[in-house]
């Protein structure tokens, strides 16, 4: 793609030197003209357009080389070529020194065109070797995300590297995930302490990710991002949203808030690079995912196995312990399951488990965790459920399974019952083994004392 011409600043106080080189510039790039180093400073910071500037050797006031080592401290990406007179000897020293290069300050309109054409072809090579160079840095620093496995890893590690690439001291990644409250999905960099909190109070109420996102970058001033931040109290004056998205449930942001300085192109095409990687490790990581739930999934039912039952049960025992909930566990059985298989044949009867399962699945939340034990054997966790809810639960599925007709083949129908058992972490067992153990054993008091029954691990001391 062909760039355009970048502006020139001509600082110089000779009024024939500023007639030339304008007269000479004419239709080859935009220039603007001040007489003095203050004014031409402020020019930049205001123009962020002005990517060369061409001194006059004679200006009063400061020195050449005391220019370049300004504008490496201010504007560093700016350069800066010399107008020398005949007197001023070699150019090519001076382009060893840092410049850019070097422009006769009066001679004929031609000679000056063609020594600023010169300088700007060197600008654009010098530009176009910087980008490469950039560009290599953010690659090497986007393979940081390639051993990212967990999603929840790769929206902080993307946003440290969108902070990198563009010198940015603040900025936020928000980001969603199934079975996880938005307070864990939020990562500051740079804000203060109340800023941080006020801002996750804030995104807990307002939740950014609930509607459809943008898929575009933008650099944003106003609307409902930029007033979160500001409520929150934090100062500044745009923000450059950067959507990241996996290719089915994944889906995130990270906020950048300008420093100060606006954000450039080149700024932008490195979060381009950034936001791509991303984009390919969130897809790396709903592989895996998709892939390790798949070895967690029974075949014939396909609800989770024992194996991730005991996993999770172990997960969520820390997380009731850490947030001082509840956690309930119910255990069933089918009565007389034997009987199907014997009567029914096995195919009939695994298409009763299934039936079961999806049964079952209507019956709980989203974030309770349904499980094939074994055999005709059914647990289910249920987070933040406590024992009375959960015995209440626990009747429900029974009732619903008793009423229930399940196909037998051949136009044929059943009629099933289960028993169930239940019981409630802390004060069943705070530990997997024995709230697993507690809940099973009351499962089996239910068939001792008649089947299609539900009992509760209180019930075992008694009895």
């Amino acid at each position: 793609m062909t760039r355009s011409r970048p502006k020139l600043l001509l600082v110089s106080e000779d009024a024939t030197v500023r007639d030339v080189v304008s007269r000479a510039t004419t239709s080859l790039a935009p220039l603007e003209i001040c007489s003095g180093v203050d004014e031409a400073f402020e020019r930049l910071s205001n123009d962020s357009e002005i990517r060369v500037v061409l001194y006059d050797s004679h200006a009063q006031g400061m020195a050449p080389w005391q220019v370049a080592e300004r504008l490496r401290r201010a504007h560093s990406g700016v350069e800066l070529a010399l107008l020398i007179g005949e007197d001023h000897g070699d150019d090519g020293a001076l382009r060893e020194g840092g410049l850019l290069g070097v422009v006769p300050r009066l001679a004929g309109p031609g000679t000056v065109r063609t020594s600023v054409a010169s300088v700007l072809d060197r600008y654009a090579q010098a530009r176009e070797l910087r980008v490469l160079r950039t560009s290599a840095r953010v690659h090497e620093q986007c393979r940081r995300l390639t051993p990212c496995l967990e999603p929840g890893r790769v929206y902080p590690v993307a946003l440290d590297i969108a902070l990198e690439v563009t010198a940015r001291p603040r900025g936020v990644a928000i980001f969603q995930r199934e079975a996880l409250p938005m307070s864990d999905a939020i990562a500051f960099r740079g804000l203060g302490e109340g800023e941080a909190e006020r801002l996750r109070e804030l995104l807990l109420n307002e939740k950014p990710l609930a509607g459809s996102i943008s898929s575009n970058i933008e650099v944003v001033d106003s609307g409902p991002h930029v007033d979160l931040l500001r409520r929150a109290g934090t100062a500044f004056e745009c923000l450059l949203v950067v959507p990241l998205q996996g290719q089915h449930s994944e889906v995130g942001m990270l906020w950048l808030i300008e420093d100060g300085r606006p954000f450039d192109d080149e700024e932008i095409d490195r979060i381009r690079t950034v936001a791509s990687y991303a984009g390919g490790a969130l897809d790396n990581c709903e592989r895996y995912q998709n892939a390790k739930e798949r070895a967690f999934i029974d075949d014939v039912t396909e609800a989770y196995n024992a194996r991730y039952l005991l996993a999770t049960t172990e997960k969520e025992i820390r997380r009731a312990e850490r947030y001082e909930k509840s956690l309930s566990v119910v255990f069933l059985d089918l009565d007389r399951f034997k009987l199907v298989n014997d009567n029914h044949g096995h195919l009939v009867g695994s298409q009763v488990l299934r039936n079961l399962s999806q049964l079952l699945a209507q019956c709980v939340r989203d974030v309770d965790t349904l499980a094939r034990y074994g055999g005709d054997e059914f647990t289910i966790l249920l987070v933040d459920t406590d024992h009375t809810a959960a015995m209440a639960i626990a009747e429900r599925i029974r009732r619903s399974v008793e009423s229930h007709v399940f196909e037998a083949g051949r136009g044929g129908s059943l009629r099933l019952t289960v028993s169930l058992g239940v019981g409630t972490y802390p004060e069943h067992g705070t530990d997997r083994t024995t709230l697993l153990d507690t809940a099973d054993k009351a499962m089996y008091r239910s068939k001792s004392l008649g089947r299609n029954q539900t009992s509760s691990a209180n019930d075992l001391t008694s009895g």
